[in-house]
């Protein structure tokens, strides 16, 4: 029997996920221990696999938010040609970290 998983979409990005998995998302509006759902699922796998079109009608993917936290820093440069001056800039990302507590699909929505 192969494991159940699903792709879907947040923040406008797409991820593969598994039952117990964590997936690091761009930042959530939700709070450390509360548990969400990710409705937008575009594909559920598995023993069969279910495409939608574009998303599979009746699945949910339940998850926990582990933790927010901030990414690596990236720098980067800019250079304006014939005025000869640079800029250097940095930041982090906002990310949040989820834990995968179950993939359902509810036929009976389908």
């Amino acid at each position: 029997m192969e494991a159940m998983y699903a792709v879907v979409v947040s923040g406008g990005k797409q991820y593969r996920v598994s039952e117990g998995a964590t997936l690091v998302v761009d930042r959530m509006d939700s709070d450390a221990g509360s548990e969400i759902s990710l409705d937008r699922v575009l594909l559920v796998g598995g023993e069969s696999v279910l495409v939608g079109t574009p998303l599979v009608a009746g699945a949910v993917v339940k998850a926990t938010v582990v933790s927010h936290e901030k990414g690596e820093k990236t720098e980067y440069t800019h250079y304006r040609r014939r005025r000869r001056t640079r800029t250097n800039r940095n930041g982090r990302s906002k990310l949040t970290v989820l834990k995968i507590e179950s993939i359902s699909l509810n036929v009976a929505a389908a």
